[in-house]
């Protein structure tokens, strides 16, 4: 790697930092929203999923015009409204108005993921870009180890509303230094722009294609069988288990130190032992954690909590990171922003719809606040990431 894909390397996975940290404080969060706004575990899924519903719609559409233009002009226009939905929400006063909020900022957001993951196929070879995605998904990590601590932090000592202006601010903040150092991104852009029914013949192509197609409903089984689990592990361990909420930001820490090792050493097996192979070495590996997981029981000692949460995010990360530059590699670059929207949609809408349907299941005791069936998710979890194995061994292999 020479310096500018350094430079390239470190701004992407500071912008996904902020992007992931925005997604992933609503999680925690959780147990301050709940009481602060009277609502229902149902409905505070909706909080999570009415921002990766939003994203995975405004993803699809994006598709159909993101191959016409310079990738870094559509990623830094998305960025910006993305930050002014984010600090949104955190001024936001009522349920309905958080809701809105969380709305736009994933309208906008749908369209980051996608030109992260096309800048990085369009400047990495495919021998080198497992390393490539390993730092971008070390952003996901550091937003654990670091961001979703501190976000907790500024929760517990100011307020909910707290986190995301915090996020909104280093966004903008960063801003600047994408616009100077970031290079144009318009190698893609044929002499001629592909007209909307040029684009609508793309779509047709992509769900004709049955490798592209496979790889697109494998994205959305990635993504939904891991986050069916996320909205409620930290409600979870505060009323059923029994940890305190200075606790809980250690799982965040624990599992960000394991992401961030997983992300980048895994990235560099996988380049030199086969992608498909470490994806289904961190899969076999998460699924008896899962079970674990969803399962603790009350009293168990925080030590033995926070090695199996390690274990379970290194293993996430590294099925990610391979997973994403499998699906990478079925589109050439001239399509390859189009395809990212659709996958990205894919991934956003199979997140948005986990955290929808774990909202169905899981009820809370009215007495206790314990929650009732976390443990059906738990399954249904397992079986949606063995299913994308299943898949995943078919496209790839």
């Amino acid at each position: 790697m020479n310096k500018s894909h350094k430079i390239i390397l470190f701004l992407l996975s500071t912008l996904n930092f902020t992007h992931i940290l925005d997604f992933m404080i609503m999680m925690p969060l959780g147990v301050f929203l709940m009481p602060f706004f009277k609502i229902s575990p149902l409905q505070f899924s909706l909080l999570v999923s009415a921002y990766t519903i939003s994203a995975g719609i405004s993803g699809f559409l994006a598709a159909f015009f993101v191959d016409n233009f310079d990738r870094k002009r559509i990623l830094l226009s998305a960025y910006i409204l993305f930050l002014v939905g984010t600090i949104a929400c955190g001024m936001a006063p009522t349920f309905y108005l958080l809701l809105f909020a969380r709305i736009f900022a994933g309208t906008f957001g749908g369209l980051i993921g996608a030109q992260v993951t096309s800048i990085i196929a369009d400047t990495f070879s495919y021998e080198i870009r497992g390393r490539a995605m390993g730092v971008i998904m070390s952003g996901f990590a550091v937003a654990s180890t670091l961001g979703v601590p501190f976000a907790l932090f500024l929760a517990n000592r100011f307020s909910w509303h707290a986190p995301f202006l915090f996020v909104g601010t280093l966004g903008f903040i960063l801003v600047p230094f994408i616009a100077k150092f970031l290079p144009k991104m318009n190698s893609h852009i044929g002499t001629e722009k592909k007209s909307f029914l040029q684009k609508t013949a793309i779509l047709s192509t992509v769900f004709k294609n049955k490798t592209q197609r496979n790889a697109l409903f494998f994205s959305f089984l990635m993504m939904g069988g891991h986050f069916l689990m996320i909205p409620f592990i930290n409600p979870f361990m505060i009323n059923n288990v029994g940890y305190d909420t200075d606790f809980t930001p250690l799982i965040y820490l624990f599992g960000g130190v394991a992401s961030f090792i997983s992300a980048n050493l895994l990235g560099k097996i996988a380049d030199k032992k086969g992608k498909l192979k470490v994806y289904t070495w961190c899969l076999l590996a998460a699924i008896p954690l899962i079970l674990t997981i969803t399962n603790l029981p009350a009293g168990t000692k925080s030590y033995v909590t926070l090695a199996i949460f390690g274990v379970w995010f290194a293993a996430s990360t590294g099925r990610g990171v391979t997973g994403t530059a499998m699906v990478s590699n079925v589109v050439d670059s001239s399509t390859r922003g189009s395809f990212q929207s659709f996958n990205s949609s894919m991934q956003q809408l199979g997140t948005g719809l986990a955290a929808f349907v774990a909202g169905l299941i899981v009820t809370k005791n009215s007495q206790t606040n314990a929650l009732i069936g976390y443990d059906l998710v738990g399954y249904l979890s397992m079986f949606t990431l063995l299913c994308s194995l299943f898949l995943a061994r078919k496209i790839f292999k």
